[in-house]
């Protein structure tokens, strides 16, 4: 096996092993309240509720560390897209749903910066960002349809057409009812593979595409997969494929843990954004406020996160990857990476040779896949050279900042 390919194959190593750790990045505060239980339970074995409501008292929580003032609203997104015929995100009623959606204030004409989460997450996890990029733009930041503090219908989809269509529609119905067009359009992984994935049917509403280590652009192929297929062939490599065909979660462990989850995921938290990353690490109160935001956030019903199975198949690979869908790109893209993301940024460089459109790599030093939490300022730095043009139209500077490396 060629140098090249192994190095595919040891990134796709990472990927089993990392995608579960990104997905199940999270934690608890076990000051949250305890529901109310019959007398005879030991508190130990009492539940820690959650809600929507719990969701946005936490979130607002987290916020209170962000300086510059925001909104907070539910966007209404109706029952369906008008016609549609797929199941998206229609239940067994014909309900409304919302996007929770977080806006900051802004420097009026500035360029408007909408942030997609990952998997497992929601737009909390941006709270580094937010003071230092409302300075430069008006940033809008979402809870996808089904994660956070948005709604939760039943989960019906049963293809990845039909996943695809549960994100990237919801969204545009919310961009409708937000009634935005040329904005810049950042995703974060399964974010950035959501926000690709739109940009490729809705050019015309999105400027530029910032995608932060994205997932979603390797295909399985045989020269990458021959270890996955020999590691299947084990009895643990079958019973992890069964449960990932089976659509397990990792928040499903946690909600099965019950009053022992919280201390378990804060512990988890405590370890990933703190001896991981050789960055800026978080305070006591960041990781309080983070743990008690990110619990909630995934303990409450699953929803959006079912879409696993539909999108990756065992081992992370894309089941309808980015990369061949490189020469239909119509947006100008740049990419970041951490210098330690698990995600490898060799997919788009390989993405870029068949693009039509301009394209940057950008490598940020001493982060991991949450670069935008392991290092804010170079990550900063990073966004507003990618968005350069938007922001000082007369003082383009093509000078990449010190400390960022182009590939």
């Amino acid at each position: 096996m060629s140098s090249g390919l192994r190095r595919w194959s040891k990134s796709s190593r990472i990927l089993v092993s990392k995608m579960a750790e990104e997905i199940s990045s999270s934690a608890a505060n076990t000051a949250a309240a305890p529901t109310k239980s019959r007398s005879f339970l030991p508190s130990v074995l009492r539940w820690i509720p959650t809600s929507t409501d719990h969701i946005i008292a936490a979130e607002k929580r987290l916020l209170s560390l962000v300086k510059t003032p925001y909104e907070q609203e539910q966007v209404n997104i109706g029952s369906g897209p008008p016609g549609s015929k797929i199941r998206w995100f229609r239940s067994t009623s014909n309900e409304p749903r919302f996007i929770n959606t977080v806006s900051f204030d802004s420097k009026e004409g500035s360029p408007t910066l909408v942030m997609v989460h990952g998997y497992g997450a929601s737009q909390g996890f941006f709270f580094r960002n937010f003071d230092a990029l409302a300075n430069r733009f008006k940033v809008v930041a979402i809870d996808q349809l089904g994660w956070g503090g948005s709604s939760r219908p039943d989960f019906t989809c049963k293809s990845t057409g039909e996943t695809e269509a549960w994100f990237i529609d919801s969204f545009e119905e919310w961009r409708k009812s937000k009634n935005l067009t040329n904005f810049i359009l950042l995703g974060h992984s399964f974010g950035g593979y959501v926000a690709a994935k739109y940009a490729l049917k809705h050019p015309e509403h999105v400027q530029h595409l910032v995608l932060v280590g994205p997932a979603g652009f390797t295909p399985e192929v045989e020269h990458k997969s021959e270890w996955l297929t020999q590691f299947r062939s084990t009895w643990k490599g079958a019973v992890l494929n069964h449960l990932w065909e089976s659509n397990f979660t990792p928040q499903k462990i946690i909600r099965g843990l019950g009053p022992w989850g919280p201390d378990l995921v804060r512990k988890y938290t405590g370890a990933r954004f703190g001896s991981y990353s050789e960055g800026s690490m978080l305070s006591e109160d960041e990781s309080r406020l983070l743990t008690d935001y990110v619990y909630h956030t995934l303990v409450a019903k699953a929803s959006g996160e079912l879409c696993l199975k539909y999108i990756f198949s065992f081992g992370a690979f894309a089941r309808m990857p980015l990369l061949h869908c490189a020469p239909e790109w119509k947006v100008p893209t740049t990419f970041i990476y951490g210098f330690q993301d698990w995600m490898n940024y060799q997919g788009a460089q390989e993405a870029r040779k068949k693009m039509n459109v301009p394209c940057e790599i950008i490598r940020v030093p001493q982060a991991g896949h949450f670069v935008f939490i392991d290092n804010p300022s170079a990550f900063h730095s990073a966004v507003f050279y990618a968005c350069r043009k938007f922001i000082s139209p007369d003082q383009n500077s093509n000078t990449l900042p010190k400390g960022l490396q182009s590939v």
